[in-house]
């Protein structure tokens, strides 16, 4: 949560507050920097999941380099992602479709980071089938 800071020169002092500075005002969220922090969270998950779900699969070489690709993948759409978000940021868009942008990409996000992983469990099992 940012601080808006509130100057009041007759006195010659500034007070740092999360409340808005005069009634109707709403202190500005940086919705760029908040799904950065998401994206950042979501990627060490999204990696830490992929070498564990792997491991316990006991994967070949192929399922190993498997991972390199899928962690480089997520992060190339993480970027986008981010970058999506500092264009959001600089438009004029209004508050609450904001608000409703982000809780959705959030959720995507993080839906897509956490049952990703999970789909080398049916890749693991064809190749067994197919190369026994």
């Amino acid at each position: 949560m940012k601080l808006c800071v509130m100057v009041q020169p007759a006195r010659g002092f500034a007070v740092a507050s999360i409340f808005a500075t005069r009634s109707g005002d709403r202190p500005v969220i940086d919705y760029a920097t908040r799904m950065s922090s998401h994206l950042a969270g979501a990627l060490v998950v999204f990696a830490v999941l992929q070498i564990g779900v792997v491991a316990r699969l006991g994967g070949s070489l192929l399922m190993h380099l498997g991972i390199f690709f899928a962690i480089g993948g997520f992060a190339m759409a993480a970027r986008g992602l981010e970058a999506r978000w500092v264009a959001f940021a600089a438009s004029a868009q209004p508050r609450d479709t904001l608000n409703r942008l982000f809780r959705e990409d959030r959720a995507i996000l993080w839906i897509a980071s956490i049952g990703a992983p999970f789909l080398w469990v049916p890749v693991a099992m064809i190749c067994r089938t197919l190369f026994g």
